[in-house]
């Protein structure tokens, strides 16, 4: 009787064996890590301090600082003559910039993305320049070409054509130092999907705007929103290259980030700390508008994973 117990035993005690090995194996990889648990919360503990440190504390510190001596003397701040000249002036660079750059990072996306050419490389490394290069630097090359003793300087001034220390330098540096980030999105969004949706419209007739409009609009409208969402946000707080090419004259060729870099030096901080929360929350409603375009665009993704296969038709 116990040899039949022992018989009956050892089969049923296998499969659980076996279970049990798989499911060890199965949780780690659901875990993701093998560390153990306190290397886990150390971890996140360490990036949760950094973001606190670095992110958190000085983004509450501004809107502190600007609402220190109360809610009157931050809106008497941005009341002010010059705190109203380089709003406006702020967001005509942005206005202007930001178009040319969705014009450009479209069409250099398209051609990087989708063909074939000579100088394609090039071009792919003529986009991340003004990565490589310092604002500063950028703003003094169009000195160097469009300044008084520049190249193109003495026919500018011949013609009275004002470029540096006007608003053309500005909307010049601020293309030059925002146009890689629209492209920059696009480019890997456009190869991954491929050209077979294009080709195919083409095949059934459509002409290349309807093409562009309806086929490939659609399928990178979230990229495209998240490339103009960055580079509205860089055209807005750019200050290096346009330091350079403005010459600060209060009231005329400042931005908001050049208008707090004055009041500062001249200790007006809470009228400083009111125009840079303007940039404070403009990075915050970035961050929103991103957060929803990744969540939509994950929702749609989800919804054309679940439709079902399309079955041929049947002649």
């Amino acid at each position: 009787m116990s040899g039949i117990d022992t018989a009956t035993a050892l089969p049923t005690g296998a499969p659980a064996a076996a279970t049990g090995g798989r499911t060890a194996p199965r949780r780690r990889a659901k875990a993701g890590t093998t560390e153990a648990r306190w290397v886990q919360w150390l971890l996140i503990g360490v990036a949760l301090a950094f973001l606190l440190l670095f992110l958190v504390l000085p983004l509450a510190a501004v809107f502190t600082e600007a609402l220190r001596k109360g809610l009157d003397a931050y809106l008497a701040g941005l009341r002010e003559p010059d705190a109203w000249s380089a709003i406006r002036l702020t967001l005509v660079t942005a206005l202007i910039a930001v178009p040319l750059n969705l014009v450009f990072g479209v069409a250099a996306a398209w051609a990087i993305a989708k063909y074939e050419f000579k100088g394609k490389a090039l071009l792919t490394t003529l986009i991340d320049l003004p990565f490589s290069i310092s604002p500063v630097v950028a703003g003094l090359m169009y000195v160097l070409v469009f300044g008084a003793n520049g190249w193109f300087g003495p026919w500018l001034a011949a013609h009275d054509i004002k470029i540096i220390f006007a608003v053309p330098g500005i909307v010049l540096a601020t293309v030059f130092v925002t146009f890689p980030f629209i492209a920059r999105e696009l480019i890997p969004l456009m190869q991954a999907q491929g050209n077979d949706e294009e080709q195919a419209a083409v095949v059934l007739g459509a002409s290349g705007w309807q093409t562009f409009w309806h086929v490939t609009l659609p399928n990178i409208k979230w990229g495209l929103l998240y490339g103009v969402i960055l580079c509205n946000a860089r055209a807005m707080g750019e200050f290096g290259a346009v330091s350079v090419v403005s010459g600060h004259i209060r009231g005329q060729t400042n931005t908001i980030p050049l208008h707090v870099e004055i009041l500062y030096n001249e200790y007006q901080s809470v009228a400083a700390f009111a125009a840079a929360s303007l940039l404070a929350l403009l990075a915050l409603v970035t961050l929103l508008i991103k957060t929803v375009a990744e969540w939509k665009n994950e929702q749609e993704m989800k919804a054309a994973a679940a439709l079902p296969p399309e079955r041929p038709s049947t002649p």
